[in-house]
């Protein structure tokens, strides 16, 4: 019989849910057939059958918790796939059944000879009872010197030993209990119980992740916003320009984001501790440029990562954000490539946000917001007014390594690259 078990997921994930089995009892699979899949943190994965065989047992159900290395099901090498159980397995099963239930009854009728046995076994203990009630006593896990005697000659009962096994279980619950409402987060509102029509919805595990560590950079950085707001004229007019050709050249549309990312990437250059991590007492400057792109996906939010984005033309970003997006619907990320990112850039304007503050994807130290592009009559000059696409942009960051005055820098830098969007060529 094969065990099969939680693979190794990643370094930073211990455990996961399963979201629901893809094959059933009695099914026949191949080595590298998907068995279930599994809810971590971050994504789904998929766990693999690592022999052929048939599924013979599922030690675990869809919304269990399993750990890495844990075993989730058998399978039988030998074994023949089969649908569904057959009324042959159910009639085999009856018989075997039945022999249990005899042996059992056999147990029960033990000869008199064993409990005499037992009985001069526990001679040498103190307190009074009958074998019958010794042998309930070990049954049931029961201590017979601790159990309070109700008989006047002090001798213990059956009814003595059973009082003692519930009231000890009932403890059991109790504590268990305890222990279970103290392990729960505190929440601010207590549950209410409502007249009017409700649905509660157990969270996700992915969902869960997301509240735990959303409230962790809040409580553990020292988080500030800072705003500007960015002129997309310049952008707009060199896209009109070049998108027919851009696209016709790379097979993919030339949009915001790769304008933002190399904008981004230029001003990471120059103000080099909003490209850093703390550790411990010390600060982690990285000499690299790994920008995470937040996007929106039905079990919440996920941060795909552009490697080495500095490395990359505006074809090869647009190339790598179409195909991270395209593994984000089709469930397809894998965990590699949501890990690592330096820093994050998030667009609420796809959803029609004006102005938002973002939130710090630890243990990143700075997260740009773009916003939706409104038009908006801008002053030119002292006398003219003109209709501009403007968008706001705002920069999260820790206030613990980064300064003000560099969060305002960085921001100022990123509106002047984009407002004049040839100098990012040069820039790159």
């Amino acid at each position: 019989m094969i065990e099969i078990k939680v693979p190794e997921l990643a370094e930073s994930i211990s455990e996961g849910t399963i979201s629901e089995w893809l094959v059933n009892k009695g099914d026949k699979v191949s080595k590298g057939d998907p068995v279930c899949e599994l809810e971590t943190d971050k994504v789904n994965v998929e766990v693999s059958a690592e022999n052929d065989g048939v599924i013979t047992e599922f030690l675990k159900e869809s919304g269990d918790t399993v750990e890495v290395g844990e075993v989730i099901a058998k399978l039988d090498e030998a074994g023949e796939g089969s649908s569904a159980p057959s009324d042959k397995d159910d009639k085999e099963e009856a018989p075997k059944q039945e022999v249990k239930e005899e042996k059992s009854t056999k147990e029960e009728k033990a000869p008199a000879s064993q409990e005499t046995e037992e009985e001069e076994q526990d001679d040498t203990d103190r307190t009074l009872a009958s074998p019958a009630t010794r042998k309930l006593a070990r049954k049931l896990g029961v201590d017979l010197n601790k159990v309070k005697a109700t008989d006047p000659l002090g001798r213990v009962r059956s009814e003595d030993v059973k009082a003692h096994a519930e009231q000890g279980n009932s403890e059991k619950e109790s504590a268990k209990k305890s222990e279970s409402k103290s392990s729960k987060p505190s929440s601010s509102t207590p549950e209410q119980n409502f007249e009017k029509p409700v649905e509660r919805v157990k969270m996700s595990r992915r969902r869960q992740t997301i509240a735990k560590r959303l409230v962790e950079a809040q409580q553990t950085a020292a988080m500030l916003t800072t705003y500007n707001e960015v002129d997309l004229t310049a952008v707009n007019d060199l896209r009109k320009r070049r998108k027919e050709q851009f696209l016709e050249q790379n097979d993919v549309k030339l949009g915001y984001m790769s304008f933002f990312t190399k904008a981004v990437v230029a001003a990471l250059k120059k103000f080099p501790r909003i490209n850093a991590e703390i550790q411990g007492d010390e600060i982690l400057l990285k000499k690299f440029y790994d920008i995470g792109i937040a996007v929106g996906a039905e079990e919440g939010l996920v941060v795909p990562v552009v490697r080495d984005a500095d490395k990359l033309s505006f074809a090869g970003i647009e190339q790598e954000i179409k195909n991270l997006s395209k593994k984000v619907k089709s469930k397809k990320l894998t965990i590699e490539e949501l890990q690592g990112g330096t820093f994050t850039i998030t667009n609420g304007g796809v959803f029609g946000s004006l102005m938002s503050s973002p939130i710090l994807n630890s243990p990143q130290v700075g997260i740009l917001g773009m916003h939706k592009i409104q038009w908006r009559p801008v002053a030119i000059d002292e006398e003219r007014m003109e209709n501009r696409p403007m968008m706001y942009i705002a920069l999260s960051y820790d206030h613990r390594i980064v300064d003000g005055s560099e969060a305002v820098s960085f921001l100022v830098k990123i509106k002047e690259l984009l407002e004049d969007p040839e100098s990012l060529l040069l820039e790159g």
